[in-house]
């Protein structure tokens, strides 16, 4: 559409909001720019953005097949998106297509305490499921630090992960069945509602983490868990990352299960103190916040506290109760926030290593930072490997901008190149597409390719975004 005159794009845009009237209501269309603007693009820098020509906000499975029907019609790209809280560019807006916003279709619409699932629709946010199943006994664990706007349509595009998916994995192990509007307007059930099926391909999990790249999902039917008890956290001071990633290790190895064990580097305490005046030690190079939702929490934080001091903490601080260990979750969730208060933007990195190489990744990021002369803050999922490098720069300046960006992939390449992945929760989208190819290889790279030529022969879904 980008090689059209300007006449012809007018034409186009006209009969397209025409046809698109044709089956939706008039509230479900917006089409002025400055309004459609707002639909753009996500919370990711350097990620380029287009120009939609409308926004669609369907309250109806029916009005996405039209949606997806007309887009087939007239040959226009379809971007899906939830609360665009992405940090890849996966949900940014293509020139001249149709956003296609599931915020409206927000309906839990069932929670069975039996066979512990609910079913819901895509734009219900997280923290809304997560509450509502807890009043019936219920967890969902997924747990994104967005998760008070994000939306279970978006988790699932980019298969989120949490806080807790050391114990309970990522948003992929909770997906039983999905509904997908395709990219003609057919509509396919994928998986199941029981707690075990096997039959055929395994189409639910190849949707989890597409990016709206194959299908617009409209339903999901997750697996919930028994309400675990409150959980009871400690926080353990070191004096370097070294020192932490070994506690880690020790913690993992001896076959502890914590519900979550986090890490924040010196740069991200001092963010959140200086945001939120928390009082956490300034002087830490590494804190270690780990937690438990056992039985007995004591007991395990006990142990967990002499693993830590035998690698080197100089204090180990253990919450006496829920409420101070919510305190010291607290600071942990406000990283990311914190760390975009030192400068007018970020990059935030998400590269996954395996645990027993997290001290090289982030004393690796340290010389990364040092080498381009930035400050990079660095909060981890330490459980699992998760790192998120948190580039800060100034967007107005130009050479500051190069070397943030310069930065990003230099440490996305340490991690590949320490055994792990480009992205273990945040998603390609627009940021990471050459570091796919350079994962996944050629011969990967072609397969998924016809995996999505597949399900989307005209390649209308999200183009531009994962290859």
């Amino acid at each position: 559409m980008d090689d059209l005159q300007t006449p012809q794009k007018d034409d186009l845009r006209s009969r397209l909001h025409a046809r698109l009237l044709a089956g939706l209501p008039a509230e479900a269309l917006l089409t002025d720019p400055d309004v459609t603007a707002s639909y753009a693009h996500d919370m990711a820098s350097f990620c380029t953005a287009g120009t939609p020509a409308a926004v669609v906000l369907p309250r109806t499975v029916e009005q996405v097949q039209h949606v997806m029907r007309t887009a087939t019609e007239l040959r226009v790209p379809v971007v899906p998106q939830g609360a665009r809280t992405g940090l890849s560019g996966g949900a940014n807006a293509s020139d001249d297509c149709i956003v296609l916003s599931l915020v409206r279709m927000d309906r839990i619409l069932e929670i069975d305490a039996v066979d512990r699932i609910a079913v819901v629709e895509p734009g219900v946010v997280n923290a809304v499921l997560s509450r509502a199943v807890a009043e019936r006994g219920l967890y969902y664990p997924p747990d994104p630090s967005s998760w008070e706007t994000c939306t279970i349509g978006g988790n699932i595009g980019t298969a989120s992960g949490g806080l807790c998916c050391v114990k309970y994995g990522v948003t992929a192990e909770y997906v039983l069945g999905l509904d997908v509007v395709l990219a003609d307007g057919r509509l396919l059930t994928t998986g199941r509602r029981t707690a075990k099926g096997v039959a055929g391909y395994d189409l639910t999990r190849l949707f989890v983490g597409s990016e709206g790249s194959l299908g617009v999902v409209v339903k999901a039917v997750l697996a919930l868990k028994p309400q675990p008890p409150a959980q009871l956290a400690l926080a353990a001071e070191f004096p370097s990352a070294a020192a932490a990633c070994a506690a880690v290790c020790a913690i993992m190895e001896r076959g502890h299960t914590p519900s979550l064990l986090e890490l924040m580097d010196r740069t991200t305490v001092q963010a959140v103190n200086r945001m939120a005046r928390m009082g956490l030690p300034d002087t830490t190079e590494a804190l270690l916040l780990c937690a438990f939702d056992t039985p007995d929490p004591a007991a395990d934080l006990a142990a967990v506290g002499e693993l830590c001091t035998a690698a080197g903490a100089t204090e180990v601080v253990p919450a006496a109760d829920a409420a101070e260990s919510e305190l010291l979750l607290q600071a942990r969730r406000l990283s990311l926030t914190a760390l975009e208060t030192i400068k007018s933007a970020t990059m935030i990195d998400d590269v996954c290593v395996p645990r027993t190489r997290l001290a090289e990744m982030l004393d690796g990021t340290a010389a990364v930072a040092e080498k381009y002369g930035l400050t990079i803050g660095v909060c981890a999922h330490a459980g699992d490997g998760n790192t998120h490098p948190v580039v800060c720069f100034d967007h107005t300046d130009e050479d500051e901008s190069r070397r943030a960006r310069e930065s990003f992939d230099e440490i996305m390449a340490l991690g590949l190149a320490l055994g792990g992945t480009i992205t273990g929760e945040h998603g390609v989208g627009v940021l990471k597409k050459e570091w796919l190819a350079r994962e996944l290889g050629p011969v990967g790279l072609e397969l998924q390719r016809g995996i999505k030529a597949t399900f989307d022969p005209l390649g209308l879904l999200n183009p531009g975004k994962l290859f």
